[in-house]
This record gives structure tokens, sequence and C-alpha cells, in this order.
């Protein structure tokens, strides 16, 4: 069983200067355009050698600054020397700029830790790949997150510091998770706002590489949730998208059938690290449930652990638009009466009953119409829970954007 350390937030002054106010009074600029929730530790460890790991900003900006991660870490990580630059394919990049934390070029995140870099002056587009490398010094078993859905690139134990090349050589091997880097935010004083998809696997996008019998893209980003992104620079909105998916997990924080390796991560645990920490939210898509139901959670667990989230999303002026669990064959008659009073609970006055912003009825978009508890066999992964591709852009096309404009929660009377 994996032992989950608790975050121990550590700011560095770098941390607690970017995101105040500009100066003179001037509006926050800042927003989280990219991110990736950590959900566990790297599982071998790495030795004097760089990390370059790709982020796919969903809006860019005339600066940047990123959040290195040691939250499941069991010993401190410290990182040597720290770079940004934009992608040129592969592990190459067009050209690097320095990252700093409080000045310096070094920075020890203890663990259970995290910090964010100062901010470095480098002109991003919407809809791109950043590339963030960093030398890690001595020993350390990184955090990462397990879904990164593409390849990212690791130079030989012992290679030292090559976070300034911008040839990919030196990084000769490949791993599919996201190490340490968890979230990017540009400076950008047209965007408005950050919309943050906040759930389990339907939100980390697995399925989104499956673009037909035969068909694989790895690293193309087709999650609903890039797809979204990719609407919304299209239009006048001008809102950034952050992911907030983790595989596997619960809204409740305990179900009878939960596996040990997703303890500590259901939506209240995470919610802090992984929404409320993020720069300029405006609004959730709150896409959780799914596994609460297949790991026996019954529908007042669910909407008990909804209804706390809700509440703490509310009270930090953030819109919360939910979406009802979506089909499974797999789910038992009673898993299935469960969906169907948590739907209930959702659509009641389009808004939760009074506690949530407004409904993405992702079901309506999923569902065989002739089996509703089925997903449309269009749209099927191959698992009957996820939505290939083509389902994912779906998804995407389906969410309102004006919807995703309002400034706040908007709430009926209760009763």
């Amino acid at each position: 069983m994996r032992r989950f350390a608790l975050l121990a937030a550590v700011s560095v002054a770098a941390a607690v200067v970017v995101s105040a106010p500009g100066a003179a009074g001037a509006p926050r600029a800042w927003f989280t355009s990219w991110a990736q929730s950590q959900d566990g530790r790297a599982d071998t460890p790495v030795t004097g050698r760089s990390l370059r790991m790709i982020t796919h900003l969903s809006q860019g900006g005339d600066a940047v600054r990123v959040r290195f991660q040691n939250t499941f870490g069991t010993a401190p990580l410290t990182i040597g020397h720290a770079t940004a630059g934009p992608s040129a394919g592969g592990a190459a990049v067009t050209s690097v700029r320095e990252l700093t934390f409080a000045g310096r070029s070094a920075v020890t995140i203890p663990a259970g830790g995290e910090v964010w870099s100062d901010e470095a002056r480098l002109v991003t587009r919407p809809d791109s790949d950043l590339a963030v490398s960093m030398s890690v010094e001595g020993t350390a078993v990184p955090g990462r997150h397990g879904a990164a859905l593409r390849d990212n690139y690791l130079t030989p134990p012992g290679s030292g510091d090559h976070t300034a090349d911008v040839a990919g050589g030196a990084f000769t091997s490949t791993v599919g998770s996201t190490y340490v880097v968890s979230a990017v935010d540009v400076h950008n004083t047209g965007l408005q706002g950050v919309v943050v998809p906040f759930g389990s696997s339907v939100v980390d996008g697995i399925g989104s590489t499956n673009c037909g019998p035969g068909c694989t893209q790895l690293g193309a980003n087709r999650r609903w949730t890039d797809d979204l992104a990719r609407r919304i620079v299209a239009s006048p909105v001008q809102l950034a998208v952050a992911n907030a998916g983790v595989s596997g997990t619960t809204s409740a924080r305990s179900c009878p059938g939960m596996p040990p390796s997703v303890a500590g991560l259901d939506a209240s645990s995470r919610l802090d690290r992984d929404v409320l920490a993020l720069h300029g939210v405006t609004a959730v898509i709150y896409y959780y449930g799914t596994n609460d139901l297949a790991y026996g959670c019954d529908a007042a667990a669910i909407l008990d652990s909804y209804r706390s989230v809700f509440a703490r999303l509310r009270a930090a002026g953030i819109a919360v638009y939910v979406t009802p669990s979506t089909p499974r064959p797999g789910y038992s008659d009673q898993a299935n009466l469960a969906r169907h009073e948590i739907a209930l609970f959702v659509q009641r006055w389009n808004t939760c009953g009074g506690t949530c912003s407004g409904v993405v009825n992702f079901d309506e978009v999923l569902k065989d119409p002739l089996k509703p508890n089925s997903i449309l066999p269009a749209y099927d992964n191959g698992d009957g829970i996820h939505a290939n591709a083509a389902g994912q852009q779906a998804l995407a096309d389906f969410v309102s954007l004006p919807m995703l404009t309002r400034s706040g929660p908007v709430l009926h009377p209760m009763g």
C-alpha cells in the first residue's frame, strides 16, 4: 500500500511576490494555463540526471512561472538548475530561459512540499507545448502524474545538467509520466479566468489517444479538456483551461471497494493543492462519481462529498458546473439506481438543488440511446467506460462557452 505524504506547502519569497497584485494596484494577470495533478511517485529513483517535461499551454502570454512539487516525496528533492522553452518536437526546444527561485538557480523542495519559480520573461502561444527542464542533484524519487499520455524525456543517470541544451540528443530515455512539474502560469492581461475540469480518468483523458481502429495519437492532446481549450482560443472568450484529473480517484473520501493506491486522492483531499492553489480560477467542471459507484459507494456518500466540495468552491468565489455520472455497462442494478439518484440531484433546478452553478450533462452526450447504461459505440474507447478521441471532441463541443464566462455561482433558494 502506498503511503502518501501530507502536503506541507512551502512558500518561497518568489511564490509570495508573484501571486500578489501588480504594482500601483494593477489587476492580477497571472493565470494557470496548464496543470497535471500529482498522484504518486516514480517507480525508480533519479540520480544526477536532467528531466525535460513537456507541458501543453491552453493560453499564452508574455511571461511564465512554473510549479515544482514533491508532494508525495519521502525525502528532499534538490533542483540544481531549471529552464523553460518552447518545444521544437521530441526533446528539442527552440530556445531556453532560466528559471530561478527567489533569485537563486537551485532550490531544495522538502518532502511534501512545493515551490513556484520566479517569473521568466518568455512569450508563449495558445495551444502550444512548453518544455520545462530541471537537473536533479543527488538521488531522489520524484513525484509524478501517472498518465501524461505523451513521452517525456530524461538523460542517463549521472549525466548532470543538460537543462540549457537546445538539441534533445542528451535526453535518451522516455517516460510516460510527468515528473515534478505540476502547473504552468502565464502572464496575460487579456485573460479573464481559468476553467478547471476536476475529476477522475474521464478528466485525466484516458481514451483520448484512441483515434480509431489501429490509430493511436500519443501526445496529440486530444483530451476533451484540450479540445475545449482550443474551442475557447477560437472564440471571443478569454479563459485558460487547467486539467485537474487523476485516474482511479473518487469524490467520496472512501468507498468499500476503493483500492489502496488511490487512498487520500479523493476530491476533498485534492481540492486545495489541485484547484484552489492554481491562479485565476473562476470555474470548475466537476466530473466525479463514476469510480465511487464502481467501488461500491452509495448515493448518500457521493452526494455528501458533492455538497462539501461545492460549498468550499463557492466560498472561494468559484462557479461550479457539474456533470451527472456517465454510463458503465458493468454497473450493478444498485449502482445504476444510485447513478439515477445522483442525476436527479444534479439536474434539480439545473443547479444541484441550489448547491452548484449549473449542469454540463455529459451523460446525454455519451449514452447509447438504445442502451442508456452503455456508451454510444461510436464514442466508446473499447472499455465501456472512457470516450475515444471522437467522444472527447463531442464532450468538448457540448460545453457552453457563455456559461463558463459567468463570474460566480448562480444559486436558487433552497427548498
